[in-house]
């Protein structure tokens, strides 16, 4: 089985950052299983658009960059697209890179029972670099396959110390309520699990791993047993978080402390390699991500090893570890990276499904009406998130 996974591993790994184990937690805390539904959703609406993603990577073997690029002729367009996927990936991701080397802190806070030191975020860049400079794109993918196994029992454990009522969780999966001042938690549910560099990502990743159209099966395969797998751990860490009647639970460190006197230390623990986990893998995709996205829009055709290729992941790591270390908050330019993803999510679900209808690019593998189907109340749903976005910042200015 674990022959069989591969990039949608790291794409799982991806979207379980620090964002989304506080937004997990702050509905659980706020809402109890209300808001499971909006998880469910988000898994799947992840599912349909990835496998849209690694079915382009796959049959073409080039990055969803690449692809974009050489389809879209009008010149304007496309130096308009390329602009937008720079700024919202690449800058975007050092501008939240602090964020995701937090998590693996938050973890080893909770894990040697000492408050934040100035060292940890160098320990995580520097697990972070060794992981990203030594090693082939196999041992990552072997790494990250440890860390999401890692991440899922220990989330899933929690939950299940907490002994939740299952009759209630499968109602809260099921049925979509929208209680009182909860739209903006189902918002943050949804847009830290659909995330626009994942997309490009996943497509440069398969090459990696397959390079065949008889491995479109295990692509798909990979796809949907990774994201849920992740979503499992989502599910889990919404749960866990249900179970604690304060409101003072802000994020998952509190989330940690907190379930210490009701369920012992152990489910402490847990959660601390649980975010530790998260941390790491979320501080390892994002400059990967960096890197690949790079090397499309400029055309450089570079192999990981590459200097330019790792240049690009190197000062974003490097980023992160310096805002965070010194408590440095480039709020301005976390608030251009928020509206340039705002923008990016919808426009590339819009080109995404545009290529994936196009035989001239997937032949025969073109999507299906019931993709298209669900493609397009996808856009829908990234069109009000993406706008969402835009009118948060705007309205902070």
């Amino acid at each position: 089985m674990f022959n069989k996974l591969g990039p949608g591993v790291l794409v799982a790994a991806a979207f379980i950052g620090p964002g989304t184990i506080t937004a997990c937690t702050i509905a659980g805390v706020g809402f109890g299983y209300a808001l499971l539904w909006a998880m469910l959703l988000s898994i799947l609406a992840t599912i349909i658009l990835q496998e849209m993603s690694a079915r382009v990577g796959i049959i073409t073997q080039k990055g969803l960059a690449d692809v974009i690029r050489e389809e879209l002729k009008v010149s304007w367009l496309r130096y308009f697209i390329m602009g937008v996927i720079l700024s919202a990936i690449v800058i975007g991701n050092t501008a939240y890179e602090a964020g995701n080397i937090s998590g693996a802190t938050l973890g080893l806070e909770v894990l040697a029972g000492v408050d934040y030191a100035p060292l940890y975020p160098w320990i995580i860049g520097l697990i972070a670099f060794l992981l990203l400079y030594l090693g082939s794109y196999k041992t990552l993918e072997k790494v990250f396959i440890s860390l999401v196994l890692m991440m899922s029992v220990s989330f899933l454990l929690t939950a299940i110390l907490t002994k939740p009522d299952i009759k209630e969780v499968l109602m809260g999966l099921i049925k979509p309520v929208i209680p009182k001042n909860s739209l903006f938690n189902i918002i943050a549910l949804i847009g830290t699990t659909v995330v626009p560099y994942n997309l490009f990502l996943h497509a440069s990743l398969v090459r990696e791993k397959w390079n065949s159209l008889d491995d479109l099966a295990s692509v798909r395969r990979d796809t949907f047993l990774s994201i849920g797998l992740g979503g499992i751990i989502s599910i889990s860490i919404i749960i866990s978080a249900a179970a604690i009647s304060s409101t003072e639970v802000k994020d998952a460190l509190d989330l940690a402390k907190g379930l210490e006197p009701l369920y012992g230390k152990s489910a402490k623990y847990l959660m601390g390699i649980g975010l530790f986990a998260a941390g790491i893998t979320s501080a390892i995709t994002a400059p990967l991500a960096a890197s690949y996205v790079a090397n499309s829009c400029f055309g450089w055709n570079a192999k990981v090893s590459d200097l330019r290729f790792r240049v690009v992941w190197m000062v974003v790591l490097l980023i992160g570890v310096i805002t965070l270390s010194f408590g440095i908050r480039p709020i301005v330019i976390i608030q251009f990276a928020q509206v340039a993803n705002g923008l990016l999510l919808p426009i590339i679900a819009i080109i995404l499904v545009w290529i994936v209808n196009k035989a001239s690019v997937l032949g025969n593998f073109k999507n299906s009406i019931w993709q298209n189907v669900s493609a397009i109340i996808i856009i829908i749903l990234v069109i009000a998130l993406g706008a969402k976005s835009i009118f948060n910042v705007f309205g902070k200015l």
